[in-house]
């Protein structure tokens, strides 16, 4: 049995499609309310909260294998009560931070969980994602209205992946051999900007799209009101403040893991423009 966390969610739902077409099973998708989702044919849905690992019991029961997305919840917790269940092999999904900028709060976060996961007992595989393509989400809104796309760095490029090549390397993990105790640093295949970004969108959609880089200091403002003041300044440094040859550093371990090559962003924008129409 193989349960799939954050099952809803722009990775979860990629994995669930993935192994349910590579026949893999059977499958459980973890959600908070499953009579709001619809899970592939002969995938279970199960409820539980990662904020009560308690109630993780039923959901565990059986399963010998786990995608996992790091902090989502009381993470000794969660696997504490995995390895109680039996759970042979946890796949992580982690941060490339913990890499590229280990002195940020968040990274020092992701690694506590992997440090966790490999104290565990458990067998575990380790995925470092970089920035995701599905980020440019926060820019729906605005495209939608026909106004201006506004972020700063625009002309930082960073090796952003498409969610569904997480998914992807997950699947191989999961499901194949010789992966167990392998940490692996996922990347998309070229380096593109905020700009490129809101191009890639706007040749997608067959109109303009209007762009404006703003200061750290506009931008920081904005996210601070949501996130705080360290998450928006760690997330600045990451996107554009603070990056480093290894940030900007283009793998193939996509490639490499599943033997297809890593999508483009341009591909994420076509397959998700009714969100920017």
């Amino acid at each position: 049995m193989i349960l799939v966390t954050g099952a809803t969610g722009n990775i979860g739902t990629a994995l669930l499609k993935e192994l349910h077409a590579h026949g893999a099973g059977p499958l459980r998708g973890l959600t908070r309310d499953a009579s709001r989702v619809a899970f592939p044919d002969g995938v279970q849905a199960v409820e539980g909260d990662f904020a009560e690992p308690a109630s993780l019991r039923a959901a565990l029961e059986g399963v010998r294998s786990m995608f996992l997305v790091s902090r989502l919840g009381p993470d000794a917790d969660i696997l504490e009560a995995a390895r109680q269940a039996g759970v042979e092999h946890v796949v992580l999904v982690s941060s490339i931070t913990v890499l590229t900028h280990p002195h940020l709060g968040a990274a020092g976060e992701n690694l506590a969980v992997e440090e966790l996961l490999g104290a565990s007992g458990m067998a575990w595989t380790i995925l470092r994602p970089t920035q995701f393509a599905s980020n440019a989400l926060m820019w729906a809104a605005s495209v939608r209205g026909h106004e201006t796309v506004h972020a700063p760095y625009a002309e930082t490029a960073l090796p952003t992946i498409h969610p569904a090549d997480i998914a992807s390397v997950a699947r191989v993990a999961l499901t194949e051999p010789g992966h167990r105790g392998r940490a692996y640093a996922l990347t998309g295949p070229e380096p593109v900007s905020a700009r490129g970004q809101a191009e890639a969108i706007a040749a997608v959609l067959g109109r303009e799209v209007p762009f404006a880089e703003i200061s750290r200091a506009e931008a920081h403002a904005q996210m601070a009101a949501v996130f705080g003041a360290e998450a928006a300044d760690a997330v600045l440094d990451v996107t554009g403040g603070d990056v480093n040859e290894e940030l900007l550093r283009v793998r193939d371990t996509v490639a490499q893991v599943t033997g297809t090559p890593a999508r483009p962003f341009r591909q994420w924008a076509s397959e998700n423009a009714d969100a920017f129409r």
